[in-house]
């Protein structure tokens, strides 16, 4: 008998992150990660894209990446005021490290309509 999982196809299911299998994180969670971010050195930096567009290589970004921003405060101010500003895009921090030149980390925060 072939095992049913409870998720669903994650083999077709198209998700936007590492995190898409599991539930919606909750805000004490996502300033855990964010912490996270800094507390590695990697750079912060948020994007946005339109849901219809989300599967497409490049997301536009949101002003440059906080290179040495060690203030979880502004981050999160500036994830707010990108959702503001496009409330219907997917908003997702990206945490940059300039070492290996390459995303350490990477997550949906909040999901467009």
């Amino acid at each position: 008998m072939p095992f049913k999982s409870t998720v669903g196809d994650y083999q077709t299911v198209a998700t936007l992150e590492t995190f898409g299998f599991l539930p919606p994180m909750t805000q004490d969670e996502i300033y855990d990660q964010i912490a996270y971010i800094i507390a590695q050195g990697w750079s912060p930096l948020i994007e946005h894209v339109h849901p219809s567009r989300a599967m497409a290589t490049y997301w536009s970004y949101w002003k440059l990446p906080f290179f040495g921003e060690k203030d979880l405060g502004v981050i999160v101010n500036e994830l707010e005021a990108c959702h503001r500003a496009y409330p219907d895009h997917h908003v997702r921090l990206v945490g940059y490290d300039a070492y290996t030149q390459s995303q350490g980390a990477c997550f949906v925060v909040f999901e467009g309509r």
